[in-house]
């Protein structure tokens, strides 16, 4: 089937066209390149570089008339959205309600959406947090990704676009870029690697739920066939400190260096978990990858493009 993906030259979006593409699908790429690399982009998709909320839009879903939109262009970074909530509205629901205009209009069959199962629970009351779990961001981020899930909902009941909410945990794994405020992984291994000090935000006793970017690609990959409207945790349903990271890391990197602390970051959750079980009943999707294996193909990764 024709595919569009947005974000796609990203982190987690390149993953998946390398997965729609291995599964024989046609693909097109919709990127603006602002946190997304070029050379992510694989061969034999079709690339247009323009930015989701562009009124060109358009006349991208004239010429490809994609039987699916795998939505995964955002503004990734919840202390971005804390500083900023205006361009995280902006991109993140506005540059949503766009693209899902444009579905309606060129008579998408369905949407498959990024959105968060680390932000959208907030702190949470159950561990790990099923679909049905109080919605209760605590940052605007997660309140734009809810935002978001309501308005694909808004579309189905009244102009009948189908969409699969996929409810991601903390992803990590190749191509995570190591330079911003998202991704402890990427950014621990960045510096280790160079000899530099990472620093642990708080006393590091803080838990999430770290899935490897290869699971999660597989998840989009099993959404495409399934009918209806559904929402879908993708997480490991295990909780893992920053500490724990930090120090398998070090192990891993051969670093020496120290668990140095730094003050607590302004709307970040105590602890965060989320339920894969439903994906495993509807779609068979469960998590492949062990945290130490994902971390050590993530360690390889890095050290392969510094040499």
């Amino acid at each position: 089937m024709k595919i569009l993906v947005t974000g796609g030259a990203g982190f987690i979006g390149s993953h998946c066209a390398d997965a729609f593409l291995a599964q024989g699908h046609d693909l097109a790429i919709v990127d603006d390149l602002s946190s997304g690399r070029k050379d992510n982009i694989p061969a034999g998709a079709r690339f247009y570089h323009i930015d989701i909320r562009d009124s060109g839009i358009r006349d991208i879903m004239a010429r490809e008339r994609p039987d699916i939109i795998c939505h995964l262009a955002a503004q990734v970074s919840v202390r971005v959205s804390v500083d900023d909530p205006v361009k995280d509205a902006q991109i993140n629901i506005i540059g949503g309600i766009n693209l899902a205009k444009m579905a309606v209009e060129f008579g998408v069959k369905k949407v498959i959406f990024s959105s968060t199962g680390g932000a959208i629970y907030g702190e949470q009351e159950e561990f790990p947090a099923a679909e049905n779990h109080p919605l209760r961001p605590l940052s605007a981020y997660g309140v734009a990704k809810l935002s978001f899930e309501k308005y694909l909902d808004y579309f189905r009941q009244v102009f009948g676009l189908r969409y699969c909410i996929l409810r991601y945990a903390n992803v990590y794994g190749p191509r995570q870029d190591p330079f911003g405020e998202a991704g402890v992984v990427a950014i621990f291994c960045e510096r280790m690697l160079d000899g530099k000090q990472p620093v642990i935000n708080g006393d590091g006793g803080q838990t999430r739920d770290f899935v490897y970017v290869g699971d999660v690609a597989r998840a989009n990959v099993l959404a495409l066939g399934l009918g209806g409207s559904h929402c879908f945790n993708i997480g490991t349903g295990k909780e893992t400190s920053i500490n724990t990271i930090f120090n398998i890391l070090k192990e891993l990197t051969g670093s020496d260096a120290k668990e140095v602390h730094g003050p607590e970051k302004q709307g970040e959750q105590r602890r965060s978990v989320i339920s894969p079980d439903l994906a495993f009943e509807c779609i068979g999707w469960r998590p492949e990858i062990s945290l130490r294996e994902g971390l050590s193909r993530t360690v390889d990764y890095f050290r392969c493009i510094k040499t």
